[in-house]
């Protein structure tokens, strides 16, 4: 898959309508200049020699320079990734407790008004598109009510202090945080409400019932523990997509992040910047499935592989 990443990656980027050189070169350099430019980026070289360079240096993390910018690109990704860390990290796990706590209740108390909000909150969340859902806060909490800031990672310049800093970036995330919690916490109530009626109807659950157990023990000791595996495997193969949903954050609030930078690349026609993107995102796509892979034998008894090979 990796391999198939590889090849994809520099194929796409190179079948894309534009001339890259057209982005690191000012029309008015001479002749000379020109060249000696494309000989530094390699693009006076071969397709195939240009691909055994583009592989070579993509698996061992040296991404180059980036056209638009003229830093390392890998320099690029780790003065953002932090921040791209902390929106989605903290977003993703608000909405996964939120979603799986009002999920569960509402197939604990069906026909409830509970259980109807979840219903409804599920469907208005799919319903509208994150951007608009967004720009409708920046409208309404940074112009109208300016409660929070309509732009960027701190405030120009940053206030001194550690406190102060940490503070005033708090300010600036917590509405972009805000928006992808409450777009992400209707999909998980809904997924998890309709697996737990399904499993609360399970014959094991039923038994259990039967021999008087507790409802906190059946809940928490026996459908829970069944609900565990799925939950965890959509948590991590939920990873790489709200990684790309970050491109519409970071643009819509202008966010110093990972998102902001692809979209710039793509747009800006920079194959290093645009590459490197996506292969970390093909990266994290592949570690994901295989660790949700790994987490199911641990999480599930039923699910085992012995030294045969054999599930």
């Amino acid at each position: 898959m990796l391999a198939a990443v590889l090849v994809l990656n520099f194929l796409l980027f190179r079948m894309m309508p534009g001339d890259p050189v057209a982005s690191i070169i000012d029309p008015n350099f001479s002749p000379e200049a020109k060249a000696a430019l494309s000989r530094m980026y390699g693009l006076d070289k071969s397709l195939p020699v240009q691909f055994l360079l583009y592989v070579k240096s993509t698996l061992t993390f040296d991404f180059g320079i980036s056209f638009l910018t003229g830093r390392p690109v890998l320099d690029e990704l780790r003065s953002r990734l932090p921040n791209t860390v902390f929106l989605l990290g903290t977003s993703l796990l608000i909405s996964s407790f939120l979603g799986t706590w009002l999920g569960m209740a509402a197939a604990l108390r069906r026909g409830s008004l509970l259980e109807k909000g979840v219903l409804w909150s599920g469907a208005v969340s799919f319903s509208f598109p994150s951007f608009f859902v967004q720009l409708l806060l920046l409208m309404a909490f940074a112009s109208a009510l300016p409660l929070f800031p309509l732009r960027g990672t701190l405030s120009v310049p940053p206030p001194p202090g550690g406190w102060a800093l940490a503070g005033d970036y708090l300010w600036h995330m917590a509405l972009p945080v805000f928006s992808l919690s409450l777009l992400g916490f209707g999909g998980w109530a809904l997924y998890v409400r309709n697996l737990m009626v399904k499993i609360l109807g399970e014959d094991f659950i039923l038994l259990a019932r039967a021999r008087g157990l507790p409802r906190k023990n059946i809940v928490w000791r026996h459908a829970f523990r069944t609900l565990l595996p799925p939950l965890l495997t959509i948590f991590l193969l939920s990873l790489p997509g709200i990684v790309s949903g970050a491109v519409i954050t970071e643009t819509v609030f202008s966010l110093h992040g990972v998102g902001r930078f692809l979209l710039e690349a793509v747009t800006g026609h920079d194959y290093p910047a645009a590459g490197a993107s996506f292969f970390l995102l093909a990266l994290l796509t592949i570690g994901a499935n295989l660790l949700s892979d790994l987490l199911y034998g641990i999480t599930d008894p039923r699910v085992r592989l012995d030294r045969g090979g054999r599930g």
